[in-house]
């Protein structure tokens, strides 16, 4: 079981495809399949000059924020930057400019793995966010794999990071992804109308699709009728 977000995800596709029979499912986060455009590689290429000359200076960690991050988390004039941006901004400031230079020159570098993905066969669960600059690519990629095994959940409000702005969006779509492999647990709730984890004190509409900010498509599935 794998799980990888952006390049990360790219990398273990990567994997999946060539050591199929190691890899029995991919939870998959703003996933890359695709070979750069030309609007994305101009993007990387401008990032890499600025690291090049200039170092982590503040318009680099912007326009990195900016590809990861959606609106609602960056913050504006009138309202602060969340604790998850600020954080990744002090990481970015402690990374060595050699090493994210590196990254963006291996993102711009990579192949076009369309081809090669009606050729896996393990589960696949693909969450983005409907903010992220890879939505796009998400909906390709879940057009050109194997719809008995996969799935894909949009998350509203939200950029490239789903793990990171809105994780509690993951929980019911990897638990039902899970009770697949015979993983899942019911949760023990005292049957007490005290207890905050008793079902009779949870609302239905908490854990309502739209609660969450999940978008959920309807499957379309085509039958074929012999006559």
């Amino acid at each position: 079981m794998c799980m990888g977000v952006t390049a990360g995800a790219y990398i273990l596709t990567l994997f999946a495809m060539k050591y199929r029979e190691r890899v029995i499912g991919l939870i998959l986060v703003s996933p890359l399949c695709k070979a750069p455009s030309w609007s994305e590689w101009i993007y990387n290429k401008v990032m890499s000059n600025l690291l090049y000359f200039y170092g982590m200076c503040g318009l680099l960690k912007d326009c990195l924020l900016q590809r990861y991050f959606s609106k609602e988390v960056r913050g504006s004039t009138e309202v602060p930057e969340s604790d998850i941006v600020q954080a990744c901004r002090k990481l970015l400031e402690e990374r060595q400019s050699i090493n994210v230079f590196r990254f963006l020159q291996a993102i711009n570098g990579r192949s076009d793995i369309t081809e090669g993905l009606k050729r896996l066969r393990c589960r696949t669960l693909i969450f983005v966010g409907d903010s992220s600059p890879f939505h796009s690519e998400a909906l390709h990629m879940t057009a050109k794999l194997d719809r008995r095994f996969s799935a894909l959940v949009e998350v509203q409000a939200c950029g490239s990071m789903v793990t990171e702005e809105q994780p509690h969006a993951m929980l019911i779509p990897m638990e039902y992804f899970f009770m697949g492999y015979g993983l899942y647990r019911p949760c023990q709730f005292s049957d007490s109308p005290r207890s905050p984890l008793s079902p009779s004190c949870i609302s239905p509409e908490l854990l309502s699709p739209e609660s969450m900010g999940l978008k959920l498509k309807p499957i379309k599935t085509r039958v074929s009728l012999e006559v």
